[in-house]
């Protein structure tokens, strides 16, 4: 489905290096410089938000298979090409990445001071990565861009973080490359059976049960990271709490997807008996994740690491319903993602709000705001009850249908899973109590001032995605239902037959 041949996936993809040009050729005193790459960064990634709405709009919700496909010849001889398309599982995922980037921008309008210039070019490399990921339609191509988003995120902790800014940056370049080796290993031993990297091919092939053991331990290793699922999580805290706000909310609100996207695309399709006979393992991993990083959220003193150990959890509760294999589980995974991408990037962002003002993160030095600052108040209010999973907001839709899902595998699973909400709201109203309400004790927050238009701007697409998702769900899970129907039917048909092969093969061996 793509009107005259029109490469509006490319366009949306490529696009923001035409931004990065321009910024490069920019010339004159420092302000001007910071200017007009302000300026440029935030009109790009308007237009890539602008022509990710076409997209949006323009998608056939009742089509399973992939739509918009580009596909041009690259290298022929090995079964490599360029192709890029979308299905009802990464065309939100699309959506997400060009709308969390302009919010992104404007959030460093004025936190961003030193090397302007370099940040946004960062920022827009590293949205052509993001969308380039979840449009890839060949394996080779998909591994570039995914690489490739280290590489803008790397510089954007190392160089605009924290005190601890480079032990950050190096731990989490170090974490997710060792695990994307293995997964480049996997790429290597798929092309070699299936002689094409070409991914729709890829999803029609069958690969050996021995092999799809092996290809599965290898995609774990890199996706298990990315998500990150427990014990291999310790990198993002410190991501987190060194990375500029900015960088915290790409971080949270589309890199954590890239696993649980990795997960849906490669591993439950392309390695099914695999994917079932690892279950349990994921299952035990995620409920370990949920429970324990939700405790060790409840005992946080600095509100970005609070924060990124509850994005822990909430991950915990996306790989449950993922391997339920069932169409519940998997709609409540995608669901809990994309609302988790709004929800915790809010959070942060109101964490970066405060902090501008009173450049601490430190719970116990703030309380009493809601008397000088009662927008925010109600702001944060708004995303803490989405992240808690109240009713009526996106986080609730999500969790629930994950129970759901769950509750067809295992009352157990779906009983340990449920506590993370529990937790969840523990945790959260801990954290908004301290630093909401109470008096002012301090004399610097006496004065302190609400947010201003530009911080309200960035908030409000939030506030309204965090509502419209909670009370019209199925405006969001119709894009990707279908697809999720058509795997979660694939996928049993490719056990049955297994189970098939295997019935005729054990009377043979007997006789």
């Amino acid at each position: 489905m793509n009107a005259a041949g029109f490469p509006l996936l490319s366009l949306l993809t490529f696009l923001p290096l035409v931004g990065v040009a321009i910024i490069m050729m920019v010339r004159g005193d420092e302000a001007t410089v910071a200017s007009n790459a302000r300026w440029t960064a935030l009109w790009t990634s308007l237009i890539v938000l602008a022509l990710s709405l076409v997209l949006f709009v323009r998608f056939d919700r009742g089509e399973a298979g992939f739509q918009f496909v580009e596909s041009v010849s690259w290298l022929p001889e090995f079964g490599v090409g360029y192709k890029v398309g979308v299905d009802g599982i990464s065309v939100l995922f699309v959506l997400l990445s060009t709308l969390l980037t302009p919010i992104c921008i404007l959030s460093a309008w004025e936190a961003i001071h030193t090397r302007v210039r370099e940040f946004m070019i960062a920022f827009l490399v590293l949205e052509t990565m993001m969308v380039g990921m979840f449009c890839a339609l060949d394996f080779v191509v998909f591994y570039i861009f995914f690489e490739g988003v280290l590489i803008p995120m790397y510089l954007i902790i190392g160089v605009w973080g924290g005190p601890r800014r480079v032990y950050a940056s190096i731990k989490f370049f170090l974490y997710t490359l060792t695990g994307s080796v293995l997964m480049l290993l996997a790429l290597l031993a798929m092309w070699h059976q299936a002689g094409t990297t070409d991914i729709q091919t890829l999803l029609h092939t069958q690969f050996p049960a021995s092999m799809q053991t092996w290809l599965f331990l290898a995609f774990l290793a890199s996706f298990a990271v990315k998500v990150p699922m427990w014990p291999v999580h310790t990198w993002l805290p410190d991501a987190h709490v060194e990375a500029p706000t900015a960088g915290s909310v790409i971080l949270a609100g589309v890199l954590l997807k890239m696993g649980g996207y990795g997960f849906l695309r490669f591993s439950v399709p392309m390695l099914p008996e695999a994917s079932a006979m690892f279950a349990p393992l994921i299952f035990a991993l995620s409920v370990i994740a949920v429970i324990y990083t939700s405790l060790v959220a409840l005992a946080q003193e600095d509100m970005k690491k609070l924060i990124a150990y509850s994005s822990v959890a909430h991950m915990g509760v996306v790989t449950i319903g993922i391997f339920t294999f069932n169409v519940q589980g998997i709609d409540g995974a995608m669901f809990q993602m994309l609302s988790h991408g709004i929800v915790s990037a809010a959070l942060f962002l109101c964490v970066g709000v405060i902090y501008d003002r009173m450049h601490t993160r430190e719970i116990a030095r703030y309380g009493g705001l809601a008397d000088r600052m009662p927008g925010y108040a109600v702001v944060f209010m708004v995303f803490t009850m989405g992240t808690v999973g109240l009713p009526g907001l996106s986080g609730f839709v999500g969790e629930f249908l994950v129970i759901v899902g769950s509750l067809q595998v295992s009352f157990w699973l779906a009983l340990l899973g449920a506590t993370g909400m529990i937790l969840g709201a523990a945790y959260s109203l801990y954290l908004y109590r301290r630093v909401i309400f109470g008096r002012i004790t301090r004399d610097d927050l006496r004065n302190i001032l609400d947010m201003s238009p530009r911080e309200w701007a960035v908030f409000a697409p939030l506030i309204v995605l965090t509502i419209w998702m909670g009370v019209y769900p199925s405006s969001f899970t119709d894009f990707f239902d279908v697809t999720v129907q058509h795997m979660s039917a694939q996928h049993t048909a490719a056990l049955a037959h297994a189970a098939q092969l295997a019935a005729n093969v054990v009377p043979a061996v007997g006789h």
